[in-house]
């Protein structure tokens, strides 16, 4: 294992001597439950199934379920956790772990060279600052910078809270993927989030604005740009509005024309109102059946319980208003007639049977915007998740493109 000290909270967790410090003071917890906490801590990207947990705190010998529920509760008392609150060690159904407690590093390792000019050797390599800045019409918008190095930008999609989202399943390994080797810039959407939930005018120039503030409150001149899901429709308008600021553009599960105006005939138009009609209901009613469907759609490969968690998450974004809004908004944008504006560099990557955005939609950037490549990873996840086997390959493309 790599030399290095993992701080959450309070506690600090010597991954190589095996040893775990609550406010200096060492804690004293059993060896196999202190390897099992170990090992979650240092895989803190993915859910961990059960299995391998086992056998990593086994070591070739098998672990019973009842040995396994006690070294597991012995590790959640050890950093104050419990089975019922799981504030950091959480379990993901059917039978898989996650450690989901915002973690930084620093390495133990003396020779350690810095990792960049100014940064101090084992600097923490996910260190977070939120801060606050004003769009043009002065809306508040919140914005967070994660990690070292190069940066990326990625614009603000609904579904984000900025306080909560690195203790989120649905975006943990987002962030510990894309800020390896780079900093993250990340924002709240207008009417969400940190960001100020009085949403005031809500057009594609705000959108363009808010992202401009960011930027200028960041301090950059010209950076990569990286838009998912509905986020990709504003990276698209930014790039061909703003083509001296973008440098690359990916776009992930993306669209450029919302459903009601992609919709060709009488069934796709229905369809588009039955859709949107159901979301409505969802947050209207917060009946949790409505927003499973609407779930689904997003992790079409995850439990009911994962889509109830992710349901429970969307209700902490923002209000029911600002909910309808976004969903009776975003339905209409419409970014085609800009598209070929896009000077540069584009990379596309969608699923194949994505249950949200269907694939034609990648098509269709992919044929609008000029020097644009289009991959597309076998999965039906709107949003990759932590397990899903394309995962790995999504980080790959984007960090090949970003080097090029």
């Amino acid at each position: 294992m790599d030399s290095a000290v993992y701080r959450f909270g309070q506690y600090a967790l010597d991954a190589d001597r095996r040893r775990l410090r609550h406010d200096g003071q060492r804690v004293d917890v059993e060896p196999r439950a202190l390897e099992l906490l170990c090992h979650l801590v240092e895989q803190r990207g993915r859910v961990v199934p059960e299995e391998e947990l086992r056998d990593r705190v086994g070591h070739g010998h098998p672990v019973g379920e009842a040995a396994f529920a006690t070294l597991l509760r012995t590790a959640r008392l050890a950093i104050g956790d419990s089975d019922t609150r799981q504030r950091l060690i959480r379990a993901v159904p059917p039978h898989g772990y996650r450690f989901v407690a915002y973690t930084t590093v620093a390495s133990t390792t003396p020779a350690a060279m810095p990792t960049a000019p100014g940064v101090p050797a084992g600097a923490e390599a996910d260190h977070e600052v939120i801060r606050f800045c004003r769009s043009a019409d002065g809306t508040r918008i919140a914005y967070a910078i994660t990690g070292e190095g190069p940066p990326l930008v990625k614009t603000a999609n609904w579904l984000t809270h900025l306080d909560l989202d690195r203790t989120t399943p649905m975006w943990t390994h987002w962030f510990d993927g894309l800020t390896r080797g780079r900093q993250l810039i990340r924002y709240d959407e207008r009417g969400c989030g940190l960001s100020s939930w009085d949403m005031g005018s809500f057009t594609l120039d705000n959108l363009v604005a808010d992202l401009d503030s960011v930027a200028d409150a960041v301090g950059l001149d010209r950076f990569p740009l990286l838009g998912v899901s509905q986020g990709g429709a504003v990276a698209v308008a930014y790039a061909a509005l703003r083509p001296e600021r973008v440098s690359h553009l990916i776009l992930t599960s993306a669209y450029s024309r919302g459903q009601q105006i992609r919709a060709g005939n009488d069934a796709e138009r229905d369809a588009a109102e039955v859709d949107l009609n159901i979301a409505r209901a969802g947050w209207r009613s917060q009946d949790s059946s409505f927003l499973r469907y609407f779930a689904s759609q997003f992790l079409a490969d995850a439990t009911p319980a994962e889509w109830d968690a992710f349901a429970a998450y969307q209700r902490q974004t923002t209000s029911p208003a600002n909910g309808l809004r976004f969903l009776e908004e975003f339905t209409r944008i419409d970014v085609s007639g800009i598209a070929h504006r896009v000077t540069c560099p584009t990379l596309i990557i969608h699923s194949r049977d994505d249950a949200r955005v269907p694939v034609a939609q990648a098509l269709e950037l992919a044929t609008l915007i000029p020097d644009s490549r289009l991959i597309l990873l076998d999965s039906r996840n709107h949003l990759f998740t932590a397990d899903d086997p394309v995962w790995p390959t999504f980080l790959t493309h984007l960090d090949n493109f970003l080097s090029e």
